[in-house]
Formats: C-alpha cells, structure tokens, sequence
C-alpha cells in the first residue's frame, strides 16, 4: 500500500510579528491549518512531515497531533536538519519543540552533526522533496521569508517530478479571518 507524504512548512513566528504564544495570530494560523489538513487527510496524506521551525511548521505539527484525535490513522514525521537543533533557543521555545518531539511518531535529523554550514539546510530540503509526494507552503512572493528558499527549491523539484506544492499566501490567510468572523 502507497502512503502519501506531505511537508508542512512557511514563515517563522517571528517573520509573522509573533513573540508571544498567546498571539491571537496563532489562533487564525492554525485554524487556518487546520481546515488544510483535514482536506490533506480526506485527500489520504497520511504521514505529516516539518522540519522543527518555530512557526508555521511547530503550529502544524501541533494541529497534526490535535488531529489524531479524530483520525487516528495519521503521522507526524520531525526531521530536523542537523543534530542539537533549537538548543540556542530560550526555554519557553525549547519547550515548544520538545513537546512536539515527545508526542511525534518519528523524529530524526537529515545531518548527523551539529550545524556546520549552509549546505546542511539545501540538503534537509533537498532530503523533504525526495521523501515526500506533495508540501503545503504558507508564503507569500510579495512578503519575503526564509521559507522562500524552500518554496522555490519545491517549485523547480515539481516541475521535472511527480510533485505538488501547496500553497497559502497572505491573501488567503487574510481571507479565512474574514470567513471566519476574526
């Protein structure tokens, strides 16, 4: 039986204007994430796969596992790009990852040293498009993030293999707060 792969992934909190967990920006986003994922679920994604970042990836692997809830069937996959990532973060952002670590079904990291280099960050995105059949992608051209590397190194990989990228943009986010009542 095929299982379907796909990368959550998008701006950083702080990209976003968010420092505090208690952001009610944080409340849009991840309804927001939440409604895609129930649709990557109904479309049969079964394994969830972020890289560990604090923001969008961190609030989707924490939707993910709300999700398991209701569709028990479902995985998180964390895979960091090198080992000891996040250990220079403060203790509350610490924490964030490691209860995603703890309630994760996999967790591993592409690199198997500490960051050295650049090269390691290519090869974790290089590493997501080749195990996976489809990202999801919160990014927006018109407001520039570090996720903007990924997204297009995502954008070239689906036009020469059997991809699909995602994608959410500003617009759309600003569009589900309206729908929603915000």
């Amino acid at each position: 039986m095929y299982v379907k792969r796909i990368v959550i992934t998008g701006y950083r909190a702080s990209e976003l204007g968010i420092f505090q967990a208690t952001d009610k920006k944080i409340t849009i986003i991840k309804k927001s994430l939440t409604s895609q994922v129930r649709q990557f679920i109904e479309d049969g994604y079964q394994w969830f796969l972020v890289g560990g970042n604090l923001g969008i990836e961190v609030w989707g692997g924490e939707v993910v596992l709300d999700l398991k809830k209701e569709y028990p069937e479902i995985k998180l996959g964390v895979l960091f790009p090198y080992l000891e990532f996040g250990s220079n973060w403060n203790e509350s952002n610490q924490q964030l990852r490691d209860n995603l670590v703890a309630k994760a079904d996999y967790v591993g990291s592409v690199s198997h040293a500490p960051y050295q280099n650049k090269a390691q960050l290519q090869n974790h995105s290089q590493f997501l498009l080749t195990h996976s059949d489809a990202s999801f992608v919160i990014y927006d051209e018109e407001y520039i993030g570090k996720c903007q590397h990924f997204y297009k190194q995502a954008r070239r990989y689906e036009e020469r293999a059997d991809y699909v990228v995602y994608q959410l943009t500003m617009d759309d986010l600003q569009n589900s707060v309206w729908a929603d009542g915000f």
